[in-house]
């Protein structure tokens, strides 16, 4: 092991106590940023637009709803947004999600379900960091690396840099380094695939089955090593 995980949530708790008024903003704060940033969309947008892409960030931040960046972004870029404001937008998602995480992290583990899950995942660290070697290798980057990957999320990430003993402010630089330049290059793909389908839409089909395909077939190579891995521990 590169780095002593951290396999305690006491350990990633505030030391300190925190106070009522100082609760209430970090609980407030990444909300109010989202909020400030729905009104700007409100008034850059049409109205019909705006629901349009409030759906879209909704999909994507409620975990009821199976889908992640890789899919919420090329559907943006599909129905006409522009693909920097898709990219702009999800990867805001992903910040403010390890804002609040990283803000809030004793508050979301007595949230029923997700509190539950976060002590789970702690407690078994050793051996998450075990089948993913390249996060302790790469240590600031490999977190940045995990918010690029499809199918993770921010506040997924805010636990696996504090557990390598990142400090929050780091973790929010790799998250937000990650979540930007991960969702740029899938709206940058988008919005070629999308580019090609409009001047030859025979081969522009073509490439997207295909990059599907591809994707799908790497995500089953993934989650089959992962199983391996797991059945050796």
């Amino acid at each position: 092991m590169l780095h002593p995980v951290i396999t305690s949530a006491f350990e990633l708790n505030p030391i300190r106590r925190i106070g009522i008024p100082e609760r209430i903003l970090r609980i407030l704060f990444p909300f109010a940023l989202g909020i400030s940033y729905l009104i700007l969309l409100l008034l850059a947008l049409t109205y019909e637009q705006w629901l349009v892409i409030g759906g879209l960030m909704l999909a994507y931040i409620l975990p009821m709803v199976p889908t992640g960046k890789e899919s919420v972004i090329p559907i943006g870029v599909a129905v006409g947004f522009p693909w920097w404001l898709m990219a702009f937008t999800i990867a805001l998602l992903d910040v403010l999600g390890g804002i609040f995480m990283a803000l809030n992290f004793d508050i979301a583990l007595k949230i029923p379900g997700i509190g539950r899950w976060l002590q789970k995942f702690i407690i078994n660290g050793e051996q998450f960091f075990e089948r993913r070697p390249w996060l302790e290798r790469f240590s600031f980057m490999g977190v940045a690396l995990f918010v690029m990957l499809p199918l993770q999320g921010s506040g997924r990430a805010t636990l696996v840099g504090r557990m390598m003993g990142l400090s929050p402010v780091r973790v929010l630089l790799a998250i937000t380094i990650g979540a930007f330049v991960g969702c740029t290059i899938i709206a940058l793909s988008a919005e070629a695939i999308k580019n090609l389908i409009l001047m030859y839409p025979l081969l522009g089909i073509s490439v997207a089955i295909a990059v599907i395909v591809v994707l799908a077939i790497l995500y089953t190579i993934y989650r089959v090593r992962l199983r391996k891995s797991e059945n050796r521990q």
